[in-house]
């Protein structure tokens, strides 16, 4: 046979002959959902001026443009740094991100004179300094991303990152009022006319650390002791871990005056711990300390007040709202009004009233939202937070080592609470609470930290969905971290 005759091995069999099953990196439709988002983006910006305005000024296009030059500078960086990574997470956040600058340019022009509004700039007041923020968030996220080659290498700091963690919940509570206090909840450090709020990177160290203890711990509290109604309890001596940060939920609630902040960081530890071992004990035990936590702080309210008075207002607030319509209940009882002003479909964007809603612009952006796109408005934008949370369960599926099923599952839970409490608190479903709606809400920190979230969630899809041998050839696999922690290895690239 002629060397002519001899048939040229096809990629395909060449990586089926070398053990490795070759996988799509689908960076080309990241980069056609993401202008598909930016397209969004920018005729969202036309509807609100056209309501808003009667008019749609030449430059309207201007605030989606510049989304869209840092999305996708930070899709190149994803392109290069993280080829395997899940292409739906950028897209998806990059609109959550580009309707809340929308929404908050959409506020400057409510509280503007109507004779200036057709001249506000583009990159003044509260839309202004978000595109800002949006630049300062994505350019950590990439930072992070070039850092970070591989997530296991966080195993590494996790005791330092969960002191940090621990430094950075206490200091608004033992800093005077003056400095850590706005509207009654005690979260923030102020100084000048610069504010941040460190419990929200707290969250992602504490996490960190909640996974890397959890892996070397999970077969001691996976271990049962008695059997109830078919569900198996761990032993008394296990629950000291739980009972300590069931303390720590506890003592925010009261000292820095959040449940929101409060149920989050318990919330994020149960759920490890039950990813951990499986074992739905856990979480009947977490929900009942904390649910029977805050109702003995709630009874101590009514009666000792001291530090437990803010959450007993907070609590009798959202109990009856209509109480004190003009008084204590009034961010509320509005809040209830305008969703019920939106109806099914809303008063379309620009078509709304924000500047009648306290706080709208951060603590109750939903609800200001809600009154323009309607009930099936917000039902999208939650579907958008759940693909979130589904494709970072989905990287934490996929993954081959433990503390990265962890960490993504934990990171993918503690985004969609937080989405829960803020909406749970503008509904009346639980008391109100500080935490600001991720990727929509004003405020450098949350967006910086929610972020930083997604970088760590896109690490490890990368680290998930990268081609391994089954054999003994040399592995592709995520760079930087031993072949040894890669417990299991399938042979096969899970991708949707």
């Amino acid at each position: 046979m002629t060397a002519a005759a001899v048939p040229a091995a096809s990629p395909a069999s060449t990586g089926e002959q070398s053990g490795v099953r070759l996988a799509r990196s689908r960076r080309n439709a990241e980069l056609s959902l993401l202008l598909l988002a930016m397209v969004l983006v920018a005729a969202y910006a036309a509807m609100v001026e056209a309501k808003a305005l009667d008019t749609i000024t030449p430059d309207f296009w201007i605030p989606a443009a510049a989304l869209g030059l840092v999305f996708l500078g930070l899709h190149l960086v994803i392109r290069w740094l993280a080829p395997y990574a899940d292409p739906a997470l950028l897209p998806a956040v990059a609109l959550l991100n580009g309707i809340g600058v929308g929404f908050l340019r959409r506020y400057d022009l409510a509280k503007a004179a109507p004779a200036e509004r057709e001249d506000l700039a583009i990159f003044a007041g509260t839309g202004g300094r978000q595109l800002a923020w949006t630049l300062a968030a994505v350019v950590l996220a990439a930072g992070l991303l070039a850092i970070l080659r591989d997530h296991r290498s966080l195993s590494r700091y996790a005791y330092t990152l969960g002191l940090a963690g621990i430094v950075l919940v206490m200091i608004p509570a033992v800093l005077p009022s003056r400095f850590s206090e706005i509207n009654g909840a005690k979260l923030w450090i102020k100084f000048g006319g610069f504010s941040i709020q460190p419990g929200e990177f707290a969250k992602l160290a504490l996490l960190t650390f909640f996974a890397y203890y959890l892996v070397r711990k999970r077969e001691v509290l996976s271990l049962a002791s008695r059997r109830v109604l078919g569900i198996d309890f761990p032993r008394g001596r296990d629950l000291g871990p739980v009972l300590v940060v069931w303390l720590v939920s506890l003592l925010v609630l009261i000292f820095e005056k959040d449940l929101g902040t409060s149920l989050l960081y318990f919330g994020m530890f149960v759920v490890t711990l039950y990813i951990a071992t499986e074992r739905v004990s856990w979480l009947l035990i977490g929900l009942i300390l904390f649910f029977g936590g805050a109702y003995l702080a709630y009874l101590l309210g009514s009666t000792v007040g001291g530090p437990f008075a803010n959450f007993y207002d907070r609590a009798e607030i959202w109990l009856d709202p209509f109480a004190e319509p003009y008084d204590r209940g009034y961010q509320l009882v509005q809040g209830l009004l305008t969703l019920g002003t939106g109806g099914l479909f809303g008063a379309g964007p620009g078509g709304g009233q924000p500047t009648l809603l306290p706080e709208v612009q951060t603590d109750f952006i939903f609800a200001g939202i809600g009154e323009e796109i309607g009930l099936f408005g917000l039902s999208a934008l939650l579907v958008i937070y759940l693909l979130i949370v589904e494709r970072g369960l989905r990287a934490a599926l996929a993954v081959r080592d433990s503390f990265g099923k962890l960490l993504a599952g934990g990171l993918a839970f503690t985004l969609g609470l937080q989405v829960f409490v803020i909406v749970g608190g503008i509904s009346k479903l639980i008391p109100l609470t500080g935490q600001t709606t991720p990727f929509l809400s004003a405020g450098g920190s949350s967006l910086m930290a929610n972020w930083l979230l997604i970088a760590v969630l896109l690490r490890v899809s990368d680290g998930a969905r990268r081609p391994v041998t089954g054999g003994g050839g040399p592995a592709a696999r995520p760079s930087g971290g031993p072949p040894e922690q890669l417990h299991g290895a399938p042979t096969e690239v899970i991708r949707p």
